[in-house]
C-alpha cells in the first residue's frame, strides 16, 4: 500500500517504522528539516518537509495516489484538517489522532463528510490498557480479544509458581482453569511452547484465559491475588483524566499530584470524585503524607521517562507490595527497564501502531476488511497475537486442528464462537464467523490462511 504519514513525532515515527518493515510504501511529512532527515536515516521511507494541511504539500508527497493518510501531529485541528484536504486530493482513506474528547464526540457526526476512516487517541487506549492492569494486578500486562471474552495476560514466573521448573503440560495437568500458555520469553529469547517446555523463574509467560477466569487462574498456579481499592497517579494529563473516568463507577479512591496549579484546579473541576493535590509528583515527604505506603497501585503519568522510572523504583522501595504502572514514551532502554522493580510498563505508541496496523492489514487482507480484528505486540514487543474472524472460503474451515500444517513458531491460541470461548485441542474445528487468535513470533500476517505452511 501506499501510505503517508503526517506528522513525525514519538508515535507517527513508530508508525512509519512498523508500515514500512511490512513493505508499505510510506512518505512521511514533518515541518522540522531536521527530525525529517533523521527518519530517512533510520528508516526506508520518502521524506517530505512542510504543512502537512496544506493541499501543496500533500500533492507534492503524492496524495492524489495514496491509498492511506495518517495524521499524527500533535493538534488535532491540524489532523482534521489534514485528513480532509487529503480525501478531496484524492486519498483513498484517512486516520487522524484526535485526542480531545469534545472533538471525539463530534467526530461521530461528521465523520463521512471529512472522509474519516476512524480517530484514534493514544491516551484513551493507553488509560484503557491500565484499567484492564488494574483489574488484574498480579498481570504485567492485560489485553482483550473476542469483544471482550477472552484474556490475554502476562506475568513473571517468581519461585513460588507452581509452574516453575515444569513443563508446559506437567505445569497445567492440575489447572481446572481453562488457559493456554502462549508465549513465554527468557532474557532476550522468546518462545512460542510445546508442551515439553519447561517454564524457569524470571520468565515472562504470556496466556490466554477465557474471561473472569483470570483471578482462579492465578490462585491455582500460586498467586496471592488481590484487588486494587486505592490509588495515586502522579501526573495529571489526559490519560489521568481517562483513567480516573474509568475508574469512577469500580468503586475506587484515587488520589492524582500535579505540579501545575492551573491543571490542578481544572482536575478537581472536572473528577470531584477525585483527590486532586498540588504539588512536585517527585517530593518525598508529598508522595508519605498523601498515603503512598497504604495504597494499592502506584502510576506513574509525567512526560519524563526517567521521572516515571525512579518514581516508580521509589514507591517500590516504601511500599513493596504496591502494584506501579509506568507510561514510557521512549523505548532505546527497553531490556534495562525490564530488569528494574517496575511492574507493568505502558507504551502509549505502541498501542496506537496496533490499532492502525490492524486497519492496514484488514485493508492488504485477500478474504477482504472484516478478517483481521485486532494486533497486539506482547512480551516487550517481540511477539504478535492477532484476532482473525474465519471467512466462508478459509482453509482452515471444518478440518480437524491436528490435521493442519502450521508454520515454526505460530499458536492458535483460542477461539470464540458467540458466547462460548474455546482453548483448542487437536480435535476441534474452525467454522465461518468464529473469532480466532493467532500468536507468533516471527510472521507478520494479512490473512489467517498465512498461518499454513506453503
Amino acid at each position: 500500500m501506499n501510505i503517508i504519514v503526517v506528522g513525525i513525532g514519538k508515535v507517527g515515527y513508530t508508525v512509519a517504522e512498523q508500515l514500512s518493515q511490512e513493505m508499505h510504501d510510506v512518505t512521511v511529512i514533518d515541518t522540522d528539516e531536521d527530525v525529517v532527515n533523521d527518519t530517512l536515516q533510520d528508516i526506508d521511507v520518502i521524506g517530505v518537509i512542510g504543512n502537512g494541511a496544506t493541499a501543496k504539500t500533500l500533492s507534492d508527497a503524492g496524495v492524489s495516489e495514496c491509498d492511506l493518510l495518517i495524521a499524527l501531529t500533535g493538534s488535532d485541528e491540524l489532523n482534521i484538517l489534514s485528513c480532509l484536504l487529503a480525501k478531496q486530493l484524492g486519498a483513498g482513506s484517512t486516520i487522524a489522532r484526535v485526542r480531545n474528547p469534545e472533538y471525539s464526540n463530534d467526530l461521530s457526526l461528521i465523520k463521512d463528510s471529512l472522509g474519516l476512516t476512524f480517530a484514534v487517541n493514544p491516551e484513551k487506549e493507553a488509560a484503557a490498557e491500565m484499567q484492564r492492569i488494574l483489574k488484574f494486578p498480579t498481570a504485567r500486562n492485560v489485553d482483550i480479544f473476542g469483544q471482550g471474552r477472552v484474556d490475554l495476560l502476562s506475568f513473571n514466573v517468581n519461585r513460588n509458581c507452581n509452574l516453575c521448573d515444569k513443563s508446559v503440560k506437567d505445569a497445567f495437568a492440575k489447572v481446572k482453569t481453562q488457559a493456554l500458555i502462549c508465549a513465554v520469553e527468557r532474557g532476550n529469547d522468546v518462545f512460542i511452547p510445546t508442551g515439553d517446555f519447561v517454564i524457569k523463574e524470571h520468565d515472562t509467560v504470556a496466556v490466554l484465559t477465557p474471561e473472569k477466569t483470570a483471578p482462579d487462574l492465578f490462585k491455582q498456579i500460586g498467586f496471592k491475588t488481590q484487588s486494587v481499592k486505592d490509588i495515586m497517579i502522579i501526573g495529571g494529563g489526559k490519560i489521568a483524566v481517562y483513567l480516573a473516568k474509568a475508574l469512577k463507577h469500580l468503586n475506587v479512591s484515587a488520589t492524582i499530584v500535579e505540579k501545575d496549579l492551573n491543571t490542578a484546579l481544572e482536575l478537581s473541576y472536572k473528577l470531584p470524585h477525585v483527590n486532586v493535590v498540588h504539588g512536585d509528583g517527585t517530593n518525598r515527604s508529598l508522595l508519605l503524607e498523601e498515603g503512598l505506603k497504604s495504597a494499592d497501585a502506584f502510576l506513574c503519568l509525567t512526560g519524563i521517562d526517567e521521572e516515571n522510572i525512579v518514581l516508580s523504583l521509589f514507591a517500590k522501595s516504601v511500599n513493596p507490595k504496591i502494584k506501579t504502572i509506568t507510561k514510557v514514551n521512549h523505548t532505546l532502554f527497553r531490556e534495562v527497564i525490564k530488569t528494574l522493580d517496575i511492574d507493568s510498563v505502558v507504551y502509549p505508541k505502541f498501542t496506537t501502531a496496533g490499532i492502525i496496523l490492524k486497519h492496514v492489514r484488514s485493508k492488504a487482507s485477500r478474504h477482504g476488511e472484516n478478517e483481521v480484528q485486532k494486533i497486539t505486540r506482547i512480551i516487550n514487543n517481540k511477539v504478535e497475537a492477532v484476532e482473525f474472524t474465519v471467512t466462508e472460503d478459509s482453509e482452515l474451515i471444518n478440518k480437524p486442528l491436528y490435521e493442519l500444517s502450521l508454520r515454526p513458531n505460530i499458536l492458535l491460541g483460542s477461539i470464540t464462537r458467540g458466547n462460548e470461548v474455546i482453548i483448542p485441542r487437536g480435535s476441534d474445528v474452525l467454522l465461518p464467523g468464529d473469532s480466532v487468535v493467532i500468536v507468533t513470533a516471527t510472521e507478520r500476517l494479512l490473512s489467517l490462511d498465512d498461518i499454513l505452511e506453503a
